[in-house]
C-alpha cells in the first residue's frame, strides 16, 4: 500500500472522500491507497521535512520501534523525533502499536503540478 500526497483544495479532497465512501458502501473499492492533500507545494514540504522523510524511511527499513530507539537510530534528539513522529501520526503517515511506532506504507508518492490545474 502506498501513501499519495498531492496538491488539492479542501473541496477536491472532500469530493474524493465522498466518492470513496460511496464506493466502500457499495463494495466497489478501487484502491486501498491512502491519500492526503495539501493546498500548496510549500505546505507539503513544510510538513514533510527532510528529517521527517528520513524518519519514515528508517521506520520502514527497520520496522516498528519505540521513539527512543528511533531517535538513537537517527542520531537525533529524542524530543525532536517525538515531535516529528507526533506530526507524522497526525498526518496519518505513522501509526502506533502499543509503545512502538511504524510506517504502514511501502511507498510515498508526492504529486506536485507545475502550472495551472484544470478545473
Amino acid at each position: 500500500m502506498k501513501a499519495i500526497i498531492e496538491i488539492a483544495s479542501n473541496a477536491d479532497m472532500h469530493r474524493r472522500a465522498v466518492a470513496a465512501a460511496r464506493s466502500l458502501a457499495t463494495g466497489k473499492v478501487e484502491t486501498a491507497d491512502f491519500r492526503i492533500g495539501f493546498e500548496s507545494a510549500a505546505q507539503v514540504f513544510a510538513e514533510l521535512t527532510a528529517e521527517r522523510l528520513r524518519t519514515l524511511e528508517t521506520l520502514r527499513r527497520e520496522g516498528a520501534q519505540s521513539i527512543y530507539a528511533l531517535a538513537k537510530a537517527l542520531g537525533r534528539n529524542y524530543s525532536n523525533v517525538h515531535g516529528d513522529v507526533q506530526r507524522l501520526m497526525a498526518l496519518g503517515l505513522v501509526e502506533r502499536d502499543g509503545e512502538k511506532v511504524f510506517a504502514p506504507f511501502d511507498e510515498l508518492e508526492i504529486h506536485v503540478p507545475l502550472g495551472a490545474r484544470a478545473a
